[in-house]
């Protein structure tokens, strides 16, 4: 019987904020991909807001949860994984991975646990190395600089890095994991920013576009969404990597401009109209 293409997304969800499961539901369904989901745990808000935020873990779940879908034979043509709570987290979604992934399913992982130099909270180095031990299962993976420099037991530099600094970064990264690399918030300069792409055969290569002098929480996981669909999709790695640079830049634009003050997440739904057909042009 014909479907779909289908992916399946591993992340917390949020009641009120634009991320993890919450942007990465619509974003990839707007590509016309089915999208199944797999909740690590439930908030009432992202963590961007004030303290006192709800939050109900479900590590227990998860291991029967993708019993069940195994159960009535769920096939995937991409497993993407985003926040985990927890090194305990790590290792269940690892083995899941595992199970749910067929011989063409293409496995993408954000090992988001930390940004501008500092893990996110109750996060320490024991996190990184576990978490670059899941990255190692997948095939492409989406680090920050942050998360790459921690994975690979490095302290973070601040600053702008150079080219030749970029490739040796990636290179390392490839060689701990196994994995294609995309790190996400790289600059040569201080007006420009974006990602770069590595793997041994393509080299290296880059996609900027201009600094927006603002910080939203979310975009990590917008452009993850889009790669993942552009990839499920059929598109190469560079194009893809293109395809989510240039749509989350779009919304960051369009949050600035039009929504002063709104930190929380960045409007991607107004651009949701335009994923089906950008993520099938080469």
């Amino acid at each position: 019987m014909k479907r779909q293409k289908r992916a399946a997304a591993i992340h917390d969800i949020s009641g009120f904020g634009k991320c993890s499961l919450t942007a990465a539901l619509p974003i990839i369904s707007a590509a016309g991909i089915e999208t199944a989901a797999v909740p690590t745990a439930v908030l009432s808000t992202h963590t961007a807001f004030k303290p006192g935020f709800t939050y109900r873990d479900l590590t227990e779940d998860l291991a029967p949860f993708v019993d069940n879908w195994l159960d009535n034979g769920f096939e995937f043509d991409a497993i993407y994984s985003g926040f985990l709570g927890s090194t305990e987290q790590i290792g269940i979604v690892s083995s899941l991975i595992g199970k749910l992934a067929g011989e063409n399913t293409i496995k993408i992982v954000d090992p988001a646990m930390a940004d501008n130099g500092r893990m996110y909270s109750g996060f320490d180095m024991t996190f990184a190395a576990e978490m670059a031990h899941l990255c190692a299962s997948a095939d492409v993976i989406v680090p920050n600089l942050t998360e790459a420099a921690f994975m690979l037991g490095r302290e973070f530099r601040p600053g702008l890095l150079t080219e030749r600094e970029t490739l040796e970064l990636a290179r390392a990264l490839y060689e701990k994991c196994g994995a294609a690399v995309v790190l996400t918030g790289v600059s040569f300069d201080a007006d420009s920013i974006g990602a770069a792409v590595y793997t041994p055969k393509l080299g290296l290569s880059v996609c900027f576009l201009p600094h927006i002098p603002e910080n939203y929480s979310g975009t990590g996981d917008v452009f993850a969404s889009v790669l993942t669909a552009a990839l499920v999709k059929g598109r190469s790695l560079p194009r893809a990597v293109r395809i989510a640079t240039e749509f989350t830049h779009e919304c960051i634009l369009r949050t600035w401009r039009d929504y002063p003050g709104m930190t929380y997440g960045v409007d991607f739904e107004d651009s949701l109209y335009k994923l089906k057909k950008l993520t099938e042009e080469e």
